[in-house]
């Protein structure tokens, strides 16, 4: 049989299955009994039919009850009572396995494959030859399609595509509702009614809102197309529309950033690929509407860069998914055109990167996302413009609907989707509170950070991108401690040319008004990756090639990076730092490399930046140690607290079951801390504490009680901080730590609570 042959009949077998459903959705319906007993017939009908064209003894369909198990829902050839009786757990026997890896498997001879498990109750025992698909749409698996026989025999491909096909449409179908009340099954296993997902907090915030989908789902009544020649031609005029849409972005610049120019590059690149074009075609070529066929190429790509090694093409995902959506909204029409961003709208998404959040920033209240981690881009970004962040959000995307409301608890990492009015008067209570602590922050603005001992502490922002700026004057900060320069790079697919450097850097100095911005050299490696630089796959990459040692690996990079920075200063003060120093000679090579520079454009005409301020990040405990003259040398020292951590608790923080055991408060690392403070002061050299640490009120009292004098965080945190330090006296700080240390106490978090709260102390 061949696969467009095999596709074709058991679609025209399937057509007069989903003519029944749409004409129960345009009626007024059958009650939920007889939703129930028609949406098992579906099921029963799709079973018989495909067994039948396949030529094979048994057929089964197992769907999803819960987002770990799946259900035996239909069944040609096994024992019928064990219909809606037997369960499995994803990963469990080769159905399980099926839909926990999301690609097929076809075996001559199932019970001596790995993985097997025996289920007495089906009467299988007599049937070796097993293929199974996953049924998915885009990405999401839902069920697991079946074929078994008794004779050994091998599954041809076509006959495995013409399975991949017939489970596309069981997944349209579901998703229309067309099984819903098939023994309390709901479309797609969808949940209702209020949900409370448990996800990670990325960025600070308790916001209500409504639900606005980034990627709105879109249910295809239609998945099977009538005739062939015309869905080729819908997806060939759509494409066309799709490609001149793109074009006609990425030609009218003028309405653009850089950043949202890139974004509109990459969409380019991919919607003229050959090979994602020709897929396409021989979806609709198999029988289904052009719809169902993007869907259907898009979740086999997902399923691929899922399982990729290379972090750039896991990157790519949201760009193709969001692409897919495109195409689809342009073969369903103009009056189907993605909705307007709602008033107090909360982005619900699968993935989301950089360059999008920017492209909403000022737009929406929250954002939640089904993947994503806590130093992600978009989490940093997320931070920097103090709009709260739920990462982790399992099944977000499939149990919200567009304009649901919802409130999203970005302290705990809770979601809470369509609450009843408890939960929600609960949480108003709590955003009450919180509006009222901004406006005594906003009453601190222009005020200085003094302590009631009278030490002052210079309260600086982090940014990366030129929208951070405004949050200079709004929040009080003192400067710009920590600019991120990678955010520029990593948002494009090529290499930002040295005038374009340039041009931001200046425009940043501008935006500052004078106020001290320190620029971090680029920070890429690890978890950051730059599609065109070249580079290995590392059993660690957070200690491999990251950072300024591929600064000095790429010379040619790194310089144009410097000079990109002294031309961008204009003469005027420059500071740049670099980071991830982990050996003296490393900060005297870079050092040199910046003079070098400096001096070369002086006699070119280019006036040097007066004064030039040059530093380094202390972010590995090895430099701690290092040799005085290097403190000497340097103009100012920045503890990079988020790596520093990682590193002393050999905790990595891009993993997300060890990621919390790092304290900030545990007392070895606040000694780690103190002894940088004393050596620091006792050698004349500026010191600042940069990382999440400094943004809490009761880590920053103690770096404050430690000798730190400079703390960079994110410009939300510069108003709680603040009022802290100004209402605690830093030697009863430094008492407390010296009890905690003498009762030997593991972290000083306990005493320092216990003390803030019995002074009434806004932690």
């Amino acid at each position: 049989m061949s696969q467009k042959g095999g596709a074709r009949a058991l679609l025209r077998a399937l057509r007069s299955v989903l003519a029944g459903a749409a004409d129960e959705r345009a009626g007024a319906g059958a009650g939920e009994t007889g939703r129930g007993r028609k949406g098992q017939q579906r099921l029963d009908t799709i079973v018989r039919l495909v067994a039948s064209n396949l030529v094979a003894e048994v057929c089964s369909i197992y769907l999803k009850r819960d987002p770990r198990t799946l259900e035996l829902c239909a069944t040609r050839g096994l024992r019928p009572e064990s219909v809606h009786a037997v369960r499995l757990r994803v990963g469990q026997g080769l159905v399980g396995r099926i839909a926990e890896r999301a690609e097929p498997l076809a075996t001559e001879d199932a019970q001596s494959t790995p993985g097997f498990r025996y289920l007495p109750e089906t009467g299988e025992e007599r049937f070796r030859s097993f293929v199974g698909v996953p049924i998915q749409r885009l990405g999401e698996v839902m069920g697991v399609l079946v074929v078994q026989n008794e004779a050994a025999r091998t599954y041809t491909e076509d006959e495995i595509e013409a399975l991949e096909t017939v489970a596309m449409v069981i997944a349209e179908m579901a998703e229309a509702g067309a099984f819903m009340g098939s023994d309390g099954m709901t479309a797609a296993g969808r949940r209702v009614g209020p949900v409370m997902i448990a996800g990670t907090a990325a960025s600070d915030g308790v916001v209500e809102g409504v639900v606005h989908l980034h990627e709105p789902r879109l249910v295809l009544f239609q998945p099977i197309a009538e005739d062939v020649g015309a869905e080729r031609r819908r997806l060939g005029g759509a494409m066309e529309a799709l490609r001149g849409e793109i074009d006609g972005m990425v030609h009218d610049g003028s309405g653009l950033g850089l950043e949202h120019r890139e974004v509109i590059e990459v969409y380019r690149m991919f919607a003229y690929d050959k090979g994602w074009l020709r897929r396409l075609e021989e979806a609709v070529e198999s029988g289904l509407s052009a719809e169902v066929a993007v869907e259907k190429t898009q979740s086999e790509a997902r399923a691929r860069m899922e399982r990729s090694a290379d972090p750039y093409l896991r990157e790519r995902l949201h760009d193709l998914d969001d692409l897919a959506h495109r195409l689809i909204r342009h073969l369903i029409g103009d009056d189907h055109d993605r909705p307007e961003l709602p008033e107090n709208a909360v982005l619900v998404a699968r993935a989301l990167g950089a360059a999008e959040l920017i492209g909403n920033a000022g737009r929406i209240r929250a954002v939640v996302l089904e993947e994503g981690s806590v130093s992600g881009h978009a989490a940093i970004v997320a931070r920097a413009l103090a709009i709260p962040m739920v990462v982790q959000a399992e099944r977000i995307t499939r149990d919200a609907n567009a304009g649901d409301r919802v409130v999203v608890d970005g302290e705990t990492g809770r979601v809470h989707l369509r609450p009843d009015d408890d939960v929600a008067g609960a949480f108003r209570e709590k955003i009450a509170l919180v509006e009222q602590a901004r406006e005594v922050y906003r009453t601190l603005v222009g005020k200085p950070a003094t302590s009631r001992d009278g030490t002052t502490i210079r309260l600086r922002m982090n940014a990366g991108i030129r929208s951070d700026l405004p949050s200079l004057g709004r929040s009080g900060a003192d400067g710009v401690g920590l600019f991120r320069t990678e955010l520029q790079f990593m948002i494009r697919r090529s290499l930002p040319l040295r005038d374009e450097q340039s041009a931001l850097y200046g425009h940043v100095l501008d935006m500052a008004e004078g106020r001290e911005v320190v620029f971090r050299t680029l920070d890429i490696g690890s978890d950051k990756i730059l599609p065109y630089i070249n580079r290995r796959d590392e059993p660690n990459p957070a200690m491999g090639w990251r950072a300024i040692r591929v600064g000095l690996d790429r010379p040619h990079l790194f310089r144009m990076q410097l000079q990109a920075l002294i031309r961008g200063a204009n003469g005027r003060p420059l500071s740049v730092m670099f980071p991830m120093v982990s050996e003296a000679w490393e900060f005297y090579a870079a050092r040199d490399l910046l003079l070098g520079e400096a001096d070369r454009l002086e006699r070119l005409g280019h006036p040097r930046p007066q004064p030039l301020r040059i530093g380094f990040m202390l972010e590995t405990p090895s430099l701690a140690h290092a040799p005085d003259r290097l403190f000497r040398e340097a103009d100012f020292v920045s503890v990079g607290g988020n790596d520093l951590m990682q590193f002393f608790f050999a905790a990595d923080r891009e993993n997300e079951r060890v990621r919390r055991r790092y304290e900030a408060l545990s007392l070895p690392f606040l000694d780690l801390l103190g002894s940088i403070a004393g050596r620091c002061a006792a050698l004349g050299v500026s010191l600042s504490f940069c990382g999440e640490a400094a943004g809490r009120p009761l880590e920053a009292v103690a770096l404050a009680a430690l000798g730190y004098r400079e703390l960079s965080m994110r410009p939300a945190a510069i108003g709680p901080v603040k009022q802290m330090i100004r209402e605690v006296d830093l030697g009863e700080v430094r008492a407390v730590l010296d009890e905690a240390r003498a009762a030997e106490a593991v972290s000083a978090r306990p005493a320092l609570q216990e003390w803030s709260e019995e002074r009434g102390l806004p932690v």
